[in-house]
């Protein structure tokens, strides 16, 4: 095997084993003889796609290297190998794979000695999606890609080379909070290396302390239909980062960028926080995003682990293996992060969620509640204060439910039903987005003038998912309210009356399958409650998420109002805990409140926070990389925690305060930013916030500290007559066991 010498190894084998998570055991699988085997780097060995992927080739060091070949599917690929980064390791790219089953063997002398076999996929997908959804509007050309080249909304690929200036430039347009992907360009300009070194060009240091000019590398194209983008540090004339060589420029780590919101998609969408971010760069990041992992344009988490998957393949078998890819995003973006990280374990090897929530599945019920509860409030006799809104609602204030600046994650929901509303394209292809985006109205849903037409509802959307109600042809749903008591803790409470108590109850109805509000409770499809826990919907802290760092920062703006709540950060943990029996692996960071400006300034608190923290959690996993000690992996995530990393708040002058967070507990945390609660916590659902459907028990008086007089409990028991529910037991169907890497 011809092996080329005076090569600069860039990756270790520590990090090669950091991908075992990701790539499956290959080697067990294939039956391998011990002192031969192969492995893929890039993907698991049944997700390769893009018809080439990066092997780790392996031998005994007595064997002569003359006398062994790698072939794949008969041909001779043994020339694609050189020298890896451990003795006895040699790393090739095999290209022109087929569509479907390849065979890699390593042959000496005139035996098999190691087998493997890949399943490729085309680099347009699907890779465990399933069938790919239809219509599905290109934007490539609104990109700046060119039309698209063929149906699967393909583009060429564009590297293009910009630097940072020392002087700040003028930002092209005032920027609001769905212009983000924009803020980079008051900060760079385009780079031309046949004209002298501008005299403006920024110079930075990376975190593995190589001096660079700050001239970036940005690579634009489509993959799974997607519009991704890869950036990093590099001067055109040198030579890029590969498998095998590093360069000053890249530290050897991956941030993937994960965008806010909760949009259905059946368009191509942009890339809306571009990868050219300042704050990543600066250090040697290598940066990655792309448009259908921006939950506005698609909230459908299992296509962003896809798309993920797929992007972080083609990164490694261009430019090499990452020390770890941290997950980095806010709001939809943390759903993102959860769940993959959950679901898909290896994509991310830790994660940083900001403004986060769980996973989406579960914040459907207490947002959608929103306008069941002001349906209710309006339909019935009994006066309402906001302030007793806001006690049934549990939010900070009633102006959460009501008109929340919630739109900002929720794509301008507010009281509208528009996770359960069919009709309801238009909340993601109005005014938000370009008009080549939106979908002829034409062909969307209408239950008389289209009843065929495309579903806008966030169950429809992930039809491959939740699949079909052979009774309504729509997809199954798992939204149910059967038995809920709204407004239990604020009665309890004496906050409202038993008759607002009662008429709450008589008025509260539930959704149609068009979203339309219904005098009738809603009941959950009994398979999709199956099919929410099995296949990973809500996040259980369970999967991945036991093993993995996870650094949750949030600034406190629920006062604003605001539906990004730090109850959430105490949601996860307790679902960590009730899965693991500890939570260890996650840090709690509360922040002031800051406002959208805090984002752009680079001293505000937000981003020093932000920078210091992923500059932590980057320590964190390298020291797990580091760490060869063979023990359980939640061990290896706790011993390796860097001491600096802790709970904590912050004052808004800045003062750091140490100490556990937990929830409703005393300290000086919780003292400025008390937590909250939602519509189903007041209803007595439990911390974890994962029950979709309860069990039932009997209305029972004693349960009810203010006297109920005969008549009204005669009422109680006609608004429930199957029972009220029994959080002190698990919900219809629930379970914390799945399976990871699952196909559609």
């Amino acid at each position: 095997m011809k092996l080329l010498g005076n090569q600069k190894v860039f990756r270790s084998g520590t990090a090669a084993l950091m991908l075992i998570l990701f790539v499956g055991c290959a080697a067990a699988r294939a039956g391998q003889i011990p002192g031969f085997q192969l492995r893929v780097l890039s993907s698991r060995n049944d997700m390769v796609s893009g018809d080439s992927a990066l092997i780790e080739s392996r031998i005994r060091e007595n064997i002569a290297s003359k006398n062994v070949k790698v072939l794949l599917n008969g041909r001779d690929v043994t020339p694609a190998f050189h020298a890896g980064g451990t003795s006895g390791s040699l790393l090739g790219r095999v290209e022109n794979l087929r569509v479907g089953e390849n065979t890699l063997v390593i042959v000496s002398g005139h035996k098999s000695r190691a087998r493997l076999e890949l399943i490729n996929h085309p680099i347009t997908g699907p890779l465990f999606y399933g069938k790919q959804k239809t219509p599905f509007v290109c934007q490539t050309a609104t990109a700046g890609l060119g039309e698209p080249l063929d149906n699967s909304c393909s583009a060429k690929t564009i590297v293009s080379y910009w630097y940072k200036t020392t002087t700040k430039m003028s930002s092209p347009e005032k920027m609001d909070a769905r212009r983000w992907s924009d803020a980079w360009r008051s900060e760079f300009k385009p780079y031309d290396p046949a004209v002298p070194r501008p005299v403006d060009m920024a110079q930075t240091v990376t975190s593995s302390g190589e001096k660079v000019d700050y001239i970036v590398r940005k690579e634009t194209g489509t993959i799974n239909r997607a519009i991704y983008e890869i950036s990093f540090l590099h001067k055109p004339g040198q030579p890029l980062p590969d498998p095998w060589n590093a360069t000053p420029g890249w530290n050897g780590r991956l941030i993937y960028i994960f965008s806010y919101s909760c949009g259905v998609g059946y368009r191509q969408g942009l890339v809306v926080e571009s990868s050219m971010d300042d704050h990543f760069l600066s250090h040697g990041y290598a940066v990655a995003a792309s448009s259908l992992n921006s939950f506005g344009n698609d909230c459908d988490d299992v296509i962003s682990a896809e798309t993920a998957a797929m992007v972080k393949e083609h990164f490694i078998k261009q430019f090499g293996v990452p020390l770890h890819t941290i997950g980095w995003g806010g709001s939809g973006g943390s759903m993102q992060q959860y769940l993959i990280a959950q679901n898909y374990p290896g994509i991310l090897n830790g994660i940083l969620p900001d403004s986060s929530f769980p996973d989406t599945l579960t914040m459907v019920p207490p947002v959608v509640d929103c306008s069941l509860l002001d349906h209710a409030f309006k339909s019935g006799k009994s006066l309402w204060t906001d302030e007793q809104k806001a006690a049934v609602a549990g939010y900070a204030s009633w102006g959460t439910c009501a008109a929340p600046s919630s739109s900002f994650m929720w794509g301008g929901i507010g009281l509208s039903p528009g996770f359960v509303a069919a009709g309801h394209c238009d909340i993601v292809f109005g005014k938000e987005v370009s008009p080549d985006a939106a979908l002829p109205r034409e062909s969307v849903y209408d239950p008389v003038k289209n009843p065929r037409g495309v579903r806008c509802d966030l169950f429809d959307n992930q039809i491959n998912v939740w699949g079909r109600n052979p009774t309504t042809g729509f997809a199954r749903r798992p939204l149910d309210n059967v038995g809920v008591q709204y407004g239990l803790a604020a009665f309890k409470a004496g906050s409202i009356s038993a008759e607002q108590f009662l008429e709450l109850n008589e008025k509260i109805g539930g959704y149609d399958a068009d979203g339309n509000i219904i005098p009738e409770r809603m009941i959950a499809d009994s398979e999709a409650l199956r099919i929410a826990y099995q296949t990973g919907r809500v996040n259980t802290g369970s999967g991945g998420l036991k093993s993995i760092p996870i650094v949750d920062i949030r600034g406190y703006n629920e006062l604003l109002p605001d539906v990004h709540d730090r109850i959430r950060s105490f949601v996860i943990r307790a679902r960590l805990l009730a899965a693991n029996g500890r939570a260890d692996n996650q840090i709690m960071l509360t922040l002031p409140p800051y406002g959208l400006s805090a984002t752009e300034d680079p001293h505000s608190i937000l981003n020093v926070q932000q920078g210091e923290a992923l500059r932590l959690l980057d320590r964190w996993l390298t020291n797990m990389s580091n760490d060869h000690l063979q023990d359980d992996d939640l061990q290896k995530v706790i011993r390796n925690k860097p001491v600096e990393l802790a709970d904590a708040c912050w004052t808004a002058a800045g003062e750091k305060i140490v100490e556990p967070q937990t929830f409703n507990a005393p300290g000086s945390c919780n003292a400025l930013y008390p937590p909250h609660s939602d519509p189903r916590m007041v209803a007595g659902a439990p911390l974890t916030g994962d029950v979709l459907k309860c069990v039932l028990k009997p209305v029972d008086p004693k349960d009810y500290p203010q006297s109920l007089a005969g008549a009204q409990f005669l009422r109680l028991q006609a608004i429930f007559p199957q029972g009220v529910c029994d959080y002190s037991r698990p919900g219809i169907a629930q379970q914390r066991s799945l399976e990871p890497w699952r196909t559609y």
